[in-house]
């Protein structure tokens, strides 16, 4: 059986503004109401797979357990972003020895689902022979965003080539002369291997990664059914990609060759072209009136977006920002991100409507001593029992029934019926019904910010932050 193992640690800092830190690319719903984590549980959901195992950090974990639906996996929670080997490293000390690994980007698309299985059980045999296997896309441009794999010598008996060299993002130039050799392959990041051999090479070429992680996986805790990493441990571990820890470095390197429709969705422009366009080249979303308008991506996510007289553009609207830039800056809004969050600005790490476990709730309002919040409570979620110091609470149901638990009382508010929270009160709010509780929250006081909370009880394991 091949256990599948998906990482999705990543930020997706070029799908700004749409994607952030708290919520970023791979968990949006950007196919038809379906997002890229369960895009790629769909490839890996067939008998020839067993029960998968997620690769997460802490504010993602319930978004990965949620989007998982029925499907059984294992959750491990890296303490810090630490790159690809040691998350890797992870899941090979996760299973078996010689269970057979496959490495998935949680972020990235495959469109023909039935191809993509196929390609992976005519590489198993390669991985079952003690080959660490990567998969390499055919290029169909001369992409300088991507790193190459060029194929060697083809193995015995085997359904594909030794690796001849790895070569990371070039410049154009050079990109076109790997297209005219004809042996180059565009590296997708999906790698297929038995964890023993990968610990192997692991010892071998990057020990400081396989030592640091041995120890923070053996100091391991179960929180909620999550497999917490300790953190201590794992933060000695080097950041750096399996790429150049081993696969550079290894003889035991082979490549297969991918023949299936790839993208990793890496930018607003390689997203739109996974997605349906007009007769004019266009790609949109939400409500967007456009007119004499060429190759453009425009998304509208709250308000009506009107773009007129222009082509190869990108516009995306969402409830706290504005992108516009032309269809060749696509590859450079990281940088813009980065710029952002040197001026720490919070625009990089939330939108400002926030999801959390229980739901969600959006800032609609602030003011110097007001704040006013919508907030949604999933059926049978619960808010943690807190305080506050520092601000009291009025609380609208506009839609549903809240159990209110307040100091010593607890009783019901059904839509249309409101309460207050005084300054220094205990509190909890519960939805006990089967539809989705929503209330109006208006916060006042000196000081509003999420960090003025002080958590009693949690069902969800989390310390005094954010609601």
């Amino acid at each position: 059986m091949i256990i599948p193992v998906i990482l999705s640690g990543g930020a997706g800092k070029r799908l700004w503004p749409l994607s952030r830190e708290s919520h970023p690319k791979q968990f949006l719903p950007l196919f038809q109401g379906r997002s890229l984590f369960e895009l790629t549980l769909e490839r890996v959901r067939e008998p020839n797979f067993s029960e998968p195992m997620v690769i997460c950090n802490s504010e993602h974990r319930f978004m990965a357990r949620e989007q998982l639906a029925d499907i059984a996996a294992k959750i491990l929670i890296e303490p810090c972003s630490r790159n690809t080997a040691p998350a890797v490293t992870l899941a090979a000390l996760a299973a078996q020895a010689d269970d057979v690994l496959l490495v998935l980007p949680s972020d990235h698309l495959f469109t023909d689902v039935a191809a993509f299985r196929a390609l992976v059980q005519s590489a198993a045999p390669l991985a079952q022979a003690g080959y660490l296997v990567t998969f390499g896309v055919q290029p169909v441009f001369p992409a300088t965003g991507y790193g190459y794999i060029q194929r060697g010598a083809a193995v015995a008996d085997c359904a594909g080539f030794h690796v001849q060299r790895f070569v990371e993002k070039p410049d154009a130039a050079t990109a076109e002369q790997y297209i005219l050799a004809g042996d180059y392959l565009w590296n997708c990041g999906v790698f297929l291997m038995r964890a023993d051999v990968l610990l192997a090479q692991m010892q071998q070429h990057a020990p400081a990664v396989l030592q640091a992680c041995t120890a923070a996986y053996a100091a391991r805790k179960i929180d909620l059914g999550f497999i917490r990493i300790d953190s201590e441990q794992f933060a000695q571990a080097p950041d750096i990609s399996i790429d150049y820890a081993v696969m550079e470095h290894t003889d035991k390197a082979a490549v297969v060759p991918c023949h299936t429709a790839w993208s990793d969705v890496g930018s607003w422009r390689s997203l739109a072209d996974s997605m349906e366009k007009d007769s004019a080249g266009n790609v949109t979303r939400g409500d967007v009136l456009l007119q004499n308008v060429k190759n453009s991506t425009v998304f509208a996510e709250e308000k009506l977006v009107v773009v007129s007289g222009v082509d190869d553009l990108i516009v995306v609207e969402t409830d706290d920002a504005i992108l516009v830039a032309p269809q060749t800056e696509s590859e450079n809004i990281k940088k813009i991100v980065e710029t952002l969050g040197a001026q720490q600005r919070s625009h990089v790490h939330a939108h400002r409507k926030v999801y959390r476990p229980w739901g969600a709730y959006d800032a609609i309002s602030e003011g110097e001593r007001h704040k006013v919040k919508h907030i949604t409570v999933k059926p049978g979620a619960s808010l943690s029992l807190q305080m506050h110091h520092h601000r009291a609470e009025h609380w609208i149901v506009v839609r549903g029934t809240a159990c209110v638990q307040r100091g010593e009382e607890e009783f019901l508010l059904t839509e249309n019926q409101s309460t207050y929270i005084p300054l220094g009160v205990t509190h909890r709010l519960e939805n006990p019904g089967s539809i989705p509780l929503e209330m109006i929250e208006v916060q006042s006081g000196a000081y509003l910010g999420e960090d003025d909370i002080v958590r009693f009880d949690d069902h969800y394991g989390r310390n005094a932050q954010t609601k």
